[in-house]
């Protein structure tokens, strides 16, 4: 049994960040579970602790996630963690990394520049380019930046009443004033997550939609289910995922008319898809890598 002492960062009682916990002691016999609204900073002494434990001297520290909601917050608690890495702990993923992930836009932007083929997407502060939006694309699903699993997402279509358009847009523009609207893609009600560990590709699960429902998210309905892509997309959400370097990430693809798209590389990735839809233990897997990573 390993020596090594690595955190989990998550939630604590939630599935996702116990099974790693779990998976981490069964290893080494440590365990800690941390949620990071209880980690404070000494910038001076060098300090990162919480509940006495100074997180500083661990081996690594697994983020498994930063917070319930992605806010702009949620970048700030990302940047505490480089004061471990600053002191020689591995973090899984380097926070560097992760903020690029957190901000839809910003991981879209890198994705858009390597030429990822992507639903059509405009982003605009205006009410008319955004009512453009929905003309052009017949059917557009506007998206917080932060936010996850389709938390926040509205869907607009061109054949609604002009009055009913502007005021679904208006009501979205309230609370996200930088619009990011994508075209919404014929994708046979299901999509997929790729999964990769350390940059390998491990296999993919289908998040199938639940009948009437516009996302295939399992919070609306949905189910995961097995599903083997063809080459040719495994080595698109491989080169996808290569842009960002993840330890640990779920690459979001769906196939359409036209080809495979991606919709993005997570910036934690899903235990629960790979499990149920897939039939393997992705928190084991990746309590491997992370303790190979550190030493053990």
């Amino acid at each position: 049994m390993s020596q090594k002492k690595i955190a989990v960062i998550g939630i604590p009682g939630k599935w996702s960040t116990e099974v790693l916990a779990d998976a981490i002691e069964e290893k080494t016999g440590f365990r800690l579970v941390l949620d990071m609204r209880e980690v404070s900073a000494d910038l001076a002494a060098k300090k990162l602790w919480a509940h006495d434990v100074d997180l500083c001297d661990m081996d690594g520290i697994i983020v498994k996630k930063i917070s319930q909601q992605y806010s702009p917050h949620t970048l700030d608690r990302i940047e505490l963690l480089r004061l471990a890495e600053s002191q020689g702990v591995r973090i899984f993923t380097s926070p560097e990394k992760i903020v690029r992930m957190i901000d839809r836009l910003a991981c879209t932007m890198t994705l858009s520049n390597a030429a990822i083929p992507m639903p059509e997407t405009i982003i605009t502060e205006s009410i008319v380019d955004a009512f453009d939006a929905v003309t052009k694309f017949g059917a557009a699903v506007f998206k917080p930046l932060y936010s996850t699993k389709a938390q926040g997402m509205t869907l607009i279509e061109a054949d609604w009443p002009d009055i009913q358009i502007r005021n679904q847009i208006e009501a979205f523009y309230k609370e996200n004033p930088m619009m990011y609207i994508q075209k919404k893609m014929d994708i046979s009600g299901k999509d997929y997550g790729m999964v990769f560990i350390g940059g390998k590709y491990y296999g993919t699960y289908a998040r199938v939609s639940k009948s009437g429902v516009w996302n295939t998210t399992i919070n609306s309905g949905g189910k995961y289910a097995r599903h083997k892509p063809p080459q040719s997309t495994i080595d698109l959400a491989e080169k996808a995922q290569e842009l960002f370097d993840m330890d640990f990430t779920t690459v979001d693809v769906a196939d359409t008319p036209d080809g495979p798209i991606v919709f993005e590389v997570s910036a934690f990735g899903g235990f629960r898809g790979a499990k149920e839809g897939l039939g393997i233990d992705a928190a084991d897997l990746y309590a491997d890598y992370a303790l190979a990573e550190v030493g053990a």
